[in-house]
């Protein structure tokens, strides 16, 4: 009676799930399998030239900038986005959620007005140049806008508040003892840091990094605008092979590799939790 409750509850979030995430997921799937047609379109011949022309050097090249640049937006947005969340946790309850909402605070502005915020910031008569110029600086100003560092800033800025909160989530939870008792037996506050609250935070750590990267390869809108067309990333690829080339089965091929890297990195966010949560359930059954 129980099980078949749980399954009409699930119904319907499974249902939404199926025809708006797995069955697109399939028909790309399907579609990535198929010729263009000379014009256009597609023609229905099976073929596995698109999924053996993704890792031709030259979009494999693509496949690469765009992991480095994810990759590095990941690591910055883990280490400042940490160290936020673990200032948060580390302040009195009563101060922890007025510093959440001002975390979260941009998630309140459209992606696109935040993205052209940066523009405003970073072109060259914007308010760094302006502030570079009050301070008497004279000299010709390097180029912030239409580069990778831009690119990299701007996903920063747009998903560290989900490293943010994934990290915060087992900070909070933390019982302050573990803390109390490492630091009466002498150990110092970067060992306890090291042997007790960065173990116990692995689990948001891991969701966050997934979290920005993941969104971070597949983005097309900020290397359009802060990268101003110099480079292309894969998400714009993809872009472009379905509404400029109109190339459809090549653009669902590189989707779809794309989707396969995201699932495994998600089995491995995964695979790290349930390591990290059975590692300290064993350390605490051998403390009882």
């Amino acid at each position: 009676m129980i099980h078949r409750k749980s399954t009409l509850l699930m119904a319907p979030a499974l249902g939404w799930l199926t025809a708006l995430m797995v069955i697109p997921c399939a028909l790309l799937l399907a579609l990535a399998f198929f010729r263009r047609g000379i014009y256009g379109g597609i023609e229905y011949t099976f073929t596995l030239e698109n999924l053996a022309l993704v890792f031709d050097p030259l979009y494999a090249g693509i496949f690469l900038k765009s992991a480095w640049i994810a990759g590095l937006a990941t690591v910055i947005a883990v280490v400042i986005g940490y160290a936020a969340a673990y200032a948060i946790a580390s302040m009195p309850r009563h101060r922890q959620p007025v510093l959440l909402f001002l975390a979260v605070l941009p998630f309140w502005s459209n992606y696109l007005v935040r993205t052209y915020a940066w523009i405003v910031l970073l072109n060259r008569e914007g308010l760094i140049t302006m502030l570079a110029r009050s301070f008497g600086y004279e000299g010709e100003m390097p180029r912030l806008l239409y580069t990778e560092s831009a690119v990299v800033v701007g996903l920063v800025y747009n998903y560290l508040p989900f490293v943010i909160l994934a990290c915060y989530a087992p900070l909070a939870r933390m019982n302050p003892e573990l803390t109390e008792a490492s630091r009466d037996l002498g150990a110092s506050a970067f060992t306890t840091f090291r042997r007790v609250v960065l173990p116990q935070s692995v689990p948001g750590i891991a969701a966050g990094a997934v979290f920005v990267f993941v969104l971070s390869i597949g983005n097309f809108v900020t290397p359009a605008l802060l990268g101003g067309g110099q480079f292309q990333m894969i998400g714009n690829l993809i872009y472009a092979q379905f509404l400029t080339a109109n190339d459809w089965p090549f653009g669902a091929a590189i989707a779809m590799v794309l989707i396969a890297i995201m699932m495994a990195l998600l089995f491995a966010q995964t695979y790290a939790t349930e390591r990290a949560s059975g590692h300290r359930d064993g350390r605490g059954a051998a403390a009882s």
